[in-house]
């Protein structure tokens, strides 16, 4: 990616090095099996996952005090990201700008291992996500090489993808859509609730796709075949291939992020468009 013009977000926590706190997995009627299953659906690009394994009480509880502080400057991967974060802001102000809204950007959260969210412990095995009750992405950056060795999915925007879907879900919480796909699993089917999650991870995914559109045309970020990447990475951790690796078999109903098929179309679509409203998977009627 052409980055070096590119100015860093302010809005970076490094947390690496302290403060993390601990945790474990192994509680109540958790088998080995559920556990990996859970991690797998959620291993990517997840809003909460501790919610996906029962382990959410922490959220009701005062986070423990961790230390914090700015990125070494000569972090190189540090600052890759706050890069990307950066371009997703200049991406999102004026979108929101144009509809009379204020974008109030997140907070990246680099750990290692485990840390306190207002959603709970979050750890490295979860993968990146977004805690909307503190409007922070978190992301342990050794989650690359993960990328690259386990999900064959290598390259520098793939990497920018998962900061921008991650960045997605928070466009979604600003927006409102959060709350509303929470209210509607209120008293709802297993299976219903898995629909609508699905149909939010569609979005988020569509929603990267036109910070890359955007982000392109303004600062020609993007490298001949690095599109590929990021379509490589969002076919590698479709539910259908995750479930495929983790247990031998895929079983639809259980789908709470998409299939690679669905991942890939709908992150076209944004970023053939560029466009939000093109990202309407809740109205869609196919995915």
């Amino acid at each position: 990616m052409r980055l070096d013009d590119q100015d860093e977000s302010s809005n970076v926590e490094d947390r690496r090095g302290g403060g993390g706190g601990g945790f474990g997995i192994g509680r109540g009627g958790l088998g080995v099996g559920t556990v990996v299953i859970a991690l797998a659906a959620s291993y990517f690009f997840g809003i909460d996952p501790s919610v996906i394994l029962g382990l959410a009480s922490n959220a009701t509880q005062p986070s423990a005090q961790v230390s914090a502080h700015k990125p070494r400057a000569d972090d190189a991967m540090a600052s890759f990201v706050a890069k990307i974060l950066r371009s997703t802001e200049t991406t999102w102000e004026p979108i929101f700008s144009a509809s009379g809204k204020e974008y109030l950007a997140p907070t990246l959260v680099l750990f290692s291992d485990a840390t306190q969210t207002a959603c709970g412990t979050g750890q490295s095995a979860m993968g990146p996500f977004y805690c909307p009750a503190d409007q922070k992405v978190y992301i342990d950056l050794s989650f690359y090489r993960e990328l690259k060795e386990r999900f064959h999915a290598p390259g520098e925007f793939a990497q920018a993808y998962v900061i921008a879907h991650e960045v997605g879900h928070h466009v979604q919480n600003l927006l409102g859509i959060s709350e509303k796909v929470q209210r509607a699993e209120q008293g709802a089917s297993k299976a219903r609730i898995n629909a609508l999650s699905v149909r939010q991870e569609l979005q988020a995914d569509c929603f990267a796709g036109v910070w890359g559109n955007r982000a392109d045309a303004a600062k020609h970020i993007i490298e001949p075949g690095e599109i590929e990447q990021a379509l490589n990475a969002a076919s590698a951790i479709g539910d259908d291939r995750l479930q495929q690796e983790s247990q031998g078999r895929i079983v639809p109903e259980s789908f709470t992020h998409g299939s690679s098929e669905q991942r890939v179309r709908w992150f076209k679509r944004g970023m053939d468009s560029g466009d939000i409203r093109q990202c309407d998977t809740f109205k869609a009627k196919a995915l």
